[in-house]
Protein backbone atom coordinates (compact mmCIF):
# COMPACT_ATOMS: atom_id res chain seq x y z
CA UNK A 1 0.00 0.00 0.00
CA UNK A 2 2.66 2.37 0.71
CA UNK A 3 4.52 2.25 -2.75
CA UNK A 4 1.15 2.44 -4.53
CA UNK A 5 0.59 5.54 -2.47
CA UNK A 6 4.08 7.17 -3.58
CA UNK A 7 2.94 6.14 -7.01
CA UNK A 8 0.02 7.70 -6.64
CA UNK A 9 1.31 10.96 -5.29
CA UNK A 10 3.73 11.67 -8.31
CA UNK A 11 1.51 10.77 -10.73
CA UNK A 12 -0.94 13.37 -9.38
CA UNK A 13 1.71 15.86 -9.04
CA UNK A 14 2.81 15.58 -13.06
CA UNK A 15 -0.19 15.18 -13.85
CA UNK A 16 -0.97 18.23 -12.25
CA UNK A 17 1.96 20.08 -13.46
CA UNK A 18 -0.10 19.25 -16.75
CA UNK A 19 -3.20 20.72 -16.01
CA UNK A 20 -1.42 23.70 -15.35
CA UNK A 21 -0.48 24.02 -18.72
CA UNK A 22 -4.24 23.31 -19.80
CA UNK A 23 -5.66 26.18 -17.18
CA UNK A 24 -2.81 28.55 -19.03
CA UNK A 25 -3.07 27.60 -22.87
CA UNK A 26 -6.85 26.48 -23.26
CA UNK A 27 -8.50 29.91 -22.49
CA UNK A 28 -6.00 31.57 -25.04
CA UNK A 29 -6.73 28.74 -27.62
CA UNK A 30 -3.00 27.61 -27.85
CA UNK A 31 -1.38 24.44 -28.27
CA UNK A 32 -1.24 22.16 -25.23
CA UNK A 33 1.27 20.05 -26.66
CA UNK A 34 3.80 22.34 -28.28
CA UNK A 35 5.70 24.46 -27.77
CA UNK A 36 7.55 23.39 -24.62
CA UNK A 37 6.68 25.06 -21.26
CA UNK A 38 8.36 28.69 -21.26
CA UNK A 39 8.37 31.33 -18.38
CA UNK A 40 5.82 33.76 -19.11
CA UNK A 41 7.75 36.76 -18.63
CA UNK A 42 10.50 36.61 -20.57
CA UNK A 43 9.71 33.74 -22.73
CA UNK A 44 12.69 31.65 -21.68
CA UNK A 45 11.97 27.99 -22.47
CA UNK A 46 12.13 26.03 -19.36
CA UNK A 47 14.89 23.21 -19.01
CA UNK A 48 13.22 19.82 -17.90
CA UNK A 49 15.72 19.89 -14.51
CA UNK A 50 13.56 22.95 -13.96
CA UNK A 51 10.24 21.56 -14.69
CA UNK A 52 10.00 19.15 -12.08
CA UNK A 53 6.42 19.14 -9.75
CA UNK A 54 6.78 20.89 -6.88
CA UNK A 55 10.49 19.89 -6.29
CA UNK A 56 11.73 22.77 -8.88
CA UNK A 57 9.42 25.08 -7.75
CA UNK A 58 10.70 24.90 -3.85
CA UNK A 59 14.80 24.64 -5.09
CA UNK A 60 14.05 27.90 -7.77
CA UNK A 61 12.41 29.46 -4.28
CA UNK A 62 9.74 30.33 -6.78
CA UNK A 63 11.58 32.40 -8.94
CA UNK A 64 12.56 31.80 -12.66
CA UNK A 65 16.06 30.71 -13.03
CA UNK A 66 16.43 32.59 -16.68
CA UNK A 67 14.93 36.21 -15.55
CA UNK A 68 14.00 36.46 -11.85
CA UNK A 69 10.12 36.44 -12.32
CA UNK A 70 8.51 35.06 -9.12
CA UNK A 71 6.45 31.92 -10.00
CA UNK A 72 2.82 32.21 -9.25
CA UNK A 73 1.70 29.86 -5.95
CA UNK A 74 -0.73 28.79 -8.16
CA UNK A 75 1.52 25.81 -10.16
CA UNK A 76 2.68 24.07 -7.02
CA UNK A 77 -0.89 24.34 -5.50
CA UNK A 78 -2.72 22.86 -8.59
CA UNK A 79 -0.01 20.22 -8.55
CA UNK A 80 -0.47 19.27 -4.72
CA UNK A 81 -4.39 19.78 -4.88
CA UNK A 82 -4.66 17.55 -7.99
CA UNK A 83 -2.13 14.93 -6.20
CA UNK A 84 -4.71 14.91 -3.11
CA UNK A 85 -7.80 14.18 -5.06
CA UNK A 86 -5.89 11.40 -6.34
CA UNK A 87 -5.14 9.90 -3.34
CA UNK A 88 -8.38 10.70 -1.62
CA UNK A 89 -10.01 8.99 -4.18
CA UNK A 90 -7.11 5.56 -4.02
CA UNK A 91 -8.22 5.22 -0.44
CA UNK A 92 -12.09 5.92 -0.96
CA UNK A 93 -12.60 3.86 -4.08
CA UNK A 94 -9.21 1.62 -3.76
CA UNK A 95 -6.66 0.60 -6.85
CA UNK A 96 -9.12 -0.20 -10.06
CA UNK A 97 -9.95 0.48 -13.24
CA UNK A 98 -12.51 2.58 -11.96
CA UNK A 99 -9.69 5.32 -11.16
CA UNK A 100 -8.87 5.72 -14.75
CA UNK A 101 -12.50 7.77 -15.34
CA UNK A 102 -12.66 9.02 -11.17
CA UNK A 103 -8.96 11.17 -12.14
CA UNK A 104 -10.05 12.38 -14.99
CA UNK A 105 -13.06 13.81 -13.67
CA UNK A 106 -11.13 15.06 -10.91
CA UNK A 107 -8.94 16.74 -12.92
CA UNK A 108 -11.22 18.16 -15.44
CA UNK A 109 -12.70 19.87 -12.29
CA UNK A 110 -9.80 21.39 -11.20
CA UNK A 111 -8.96 23.36 -14.80
CA UNK A 112 -12.58 24.53 -15.02
CA UNK A 113 -12.12 25.94 -11.75
CA UNK A 114 -8.88 27.95 -12.41
CA UNK A 115 -9.97 29.14 -15.97
CA UNK A 116 -13.61 29.83 -15.10
CA UNK A 117 -12.31 32.65 -11.85
CA UNK A 118 -9.69 33.89 -14.67
CA UNK A 119 -11.55 34.10 -17.79
CA UNK A 120 -15.32 33.73 -16.24
CA UNK A 121 -15.71 31.16 -19.36
CA UNK A 122 -15.67 27.30 -19.18
CA UNK A 123 -14.41 25.82 -22.66
CA UNK A 124 -16.21 23.71 -25.14
CA UNK A 125 -12.83 22.00 -25.33
CA UNK A 126 -13.22 20.38 -22.34
CA UNK A 127 -17.33 20.15 -21.73
CA UNK A 128 -18.46 18.87 -25.18
CA UNK A 129 -16.02 16.31 -25.14
CA UNK A 130 -16.58 15.32 -21.40
CA UNK A 131 -20.30 14.45 -22.00
CA UNK A 132 -19.58 11.82 -23.97
CA UNK A 133 -16.94 10.69 -21.96
CA UNK A 134 -19.03 10.60 -19.19
CA UNK A 135 -21.75 8.65 -20.84
CA UNK A 136 -18.75 6.00 -22.22
CA UNK A 137 -17.41 5.89 -18.93
CA UNK A 138 -21.15 5.81 -17.13
CA UNK A 139 -22.09 2.33 -18.62
CA UNK A 140 -19.67 0.06 -17.19
CA UNK A 141 -16.88 1.95 -15.19
CA UNK A 142 -17.54 5.04 -13.71
CA UNK A 143 -18.78 4.29 -9.79
CA UNK A 144 -22.63 5.63 -8.91
CA UNK A 145 -21.54 7.82 -6.00
CA UNK A 146 -25.06 7.03 -4.32
CA UNK A 147 -25.02 3.24 -5.00
CA UNK A 148 -21.60 1.73 -3.68
CA UNK A 149 -19.88 -0.79 -6.14
CA UNK A 150 -22.70 -0.45 -8.40
CA UNK A 151 -22.51 1.20 -12.01
CA UNK A 152 -24.53 4.48 -13.30
CA UNK A 153 -25.30 2.91 -16.29
CA UNK A 154 -26.39 4.36 -19.37
CA UNK A 155 -29.71 5.34 -19.01
CA UNK A 156 -29.13 7.08 -16.01
CA UNK A 157 -26.31 8.48 -17.30
CA UNK A 158 -28.38 9.65 -20.36
CA UNK A 159 -31.41 11.32 -18.17
CA UNK A 160 -28.43 13.04 -16.19
CA UNK A 161 -27.17 14.62 -19.39
CA UNK A 162 -30.65 15.82 -20.05
CA UNK A 163 -31.89 17.09 -16.71
CA UNK A 164 -28.47 18.74 -15.55
CA UNK A 165 -28.39 20.48 -18.97
CA UNK A 166 -32.12 21.14 -19.46
CA UNK A 167 -32.18 22.32 -15.63
CA UNK A 168 -29.71 24.70 -16.42
CA UNK A 169 -30.51 25.82 -19.59
CA UNK A 170 -34.01 26.70 -18.08
CA UNK A 171 -32.42 28.73 -15.09
CA UNK A 172 -30.42 30.51 -18.27
CA UNK A 173 -33.74 31.74 -19.57
CA UNK A 174 -35.38 32.63 -16.38
CA UNK A 175 -32.50 34.36 -15.18
CA UNK A 176 -31.80 36.41 -18.29
CA UNK A 177 -28.35 35.85 -18.83
CA UNK A 178 -27.53 34.91 -15.46
CA UNK A 179 -26.33 31.36 -16.27
CA UNK A 180 -23.86 31.20 -18.61
CA UNK A 181 -23.89 28.78 -21.62
CA UNK A 182 -20.61 26.89 -20.40
CA UNK A 183 -22.41 26.17 -17.09
CA UNK A 184 -25.25 24.64 -18.63
CA UNK A 185 -22.74 22.50 -20.92
CA UNK A 186 -20.44 21.71 -17.63
CA UNK A 187 -23.89 20.79 -15.58
CA UNK A 188 -24.64 18.24 -18.55
CA UNK A 189 -21.42 16.71 -18.20
CA UNK A 190 -21.94 16.33 -14.82
CA UNK A 191 -25.37 14.45 -15.32
CA UNK A 192 -23.50 12.32 -17.72
CA UNK A 193 -20.89 11.08 -15.06
CA UNK A 194 -23.22 11.03 -11.92
CA UNK A 195 -26.80 10.47 -13.07
CA UNK A 196 -29.94 12.93 -12.09
CA UNK A 197 -29.21 12.40 -8.55
CA UNK A 198 -26.17 13.26 -8.84
CA UNK A 199 -27.18 16.63 -10.51
CA UNK A 200 -29.59 17.34 -8.11
CA UNK A 201 -26.90 16.89 -5.23
CA UNK A 202 -24.78 18.93 -6.84
CA UNK A 203 -26.72 21.85 -7.61
CA UNK A 204 -28.08 21.92 -4.80
CA UNK A 205 -24.47 22.17 -3.20
CA UNK A 206 -23.45 24.58 -5.45
CA UNK A 207 -26.34 26.82 -4.79
CA UNK A 208 -25.65 26.76 -0.95
CA UNK A 209 -21.95 27.43 -1.10
CA UNK A 210 -22.45 29.89 -3.82
CA UNK A 211 -25.32 32.01 -1.92
CA UNK A 212 -22.95 31.58 1.32
CA UNK A 213 -19.62 33.14 -0.59
CA UNK A 214 -21.83 35.83 -2.67
CA UNK A 215 -23.69 37.43 0.68
CA UNK A 216 -20.10 37.18 2.24
CA UNK A 217 -19.08 39.20 -0.59
CA UNK A 218 -21.97 41.86 -0.42
CA UNK A 219 -21.30 41.87 3.40
CA UNK A 220 -17.98 42.61 3.94
CA UNK A 221 -15.92 43.17 0.33
CA UNK A 222 -18.70 45.58 -0.28
CA UNK A 223 -20.02 44.03 -4.05
CA UNK A 224 -23.25 44.09 -5.03
CA UNK A 225 -26.35 41.85 -6.56
CA UNK A 226 -25.02 42.64 -10.04
CA UNK A 227 -21.06 41.76 -9.28
CA UNK A 228 -20.48 38.98 -12.04
CA UNK A 229 -19.67 35.72 -9.91
CA UNK A 230 -18.13 32.84 -11.22
CA UNK A 231 -20.27 29.40 -10.73
CA UNK A 232 -17.86 26.71 -12.39
CA UNK A 233 -16.00 26.91 -9.47
CA UNK A 234 -19.02 26.15 -7.06
CA UNK A 235 -20.13 23.55 -9.37
CA UNK A 236 -17.05 21.95 -9.88
CA UNK A 237 -16.49 21.82 -5.74
CA UNK A 238 -20.11 20.45 -5.25
CA UNK A 239 -19.57 17.44 -8.40
CA UNK A 240 -16.72 16.57 -5.83
CA UNK A 241 -18.55 16.45 -2.87
CA UNK A 242 -21.11 14.30 -4.79
CA UNK A 243 -18.09 12.06 -5.75
CA UNK A 244 -16.86 11.01 -2.30
CA UNK A 245 -19.52 11.50 -0.30
CA UNK A 246 -22.78 11.12 -1.88
CA UNK A 247 -24.51 8.18 -0.77
CA UNK A 248 -24.04 9.34 2.78
CA UNK A 249 -25.31 12.82 1.96
CA UNK A 250 -28.44 11.00 0.27
CA UNK A 251 -28.69 9.11 3.79
CA UNK A 252 -28.89 11.95 5.73
CA UNK A 253 -31.51 13.13 3.96
CA UNK A 254 -33.62 10.56 3.43
CA UNK A 255 -33.28 10.11 7.56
Amino acid sequence: MNFELVIITVFGLIIGSFLNVCIYRLPREKNIVVPSSSCVICGEAIKPYDNIPLISFLILKGKCRACGAKISWRYPFVELLNSFFYLLAYTRFGLSFELIPIFLFLSTMIVITFIDLDFQIIPDSITLPGILIGIAFSSFLFPDPFELNSITGFINSLIGFIIGGGLFFLIALLSKGGMGGGDIKMMAMIGAFFGWKGVLTTTLIASLVGSVVGISLVLFKGKNRKTAIPFGPFLALGSVITLFGGHFILKVYLG
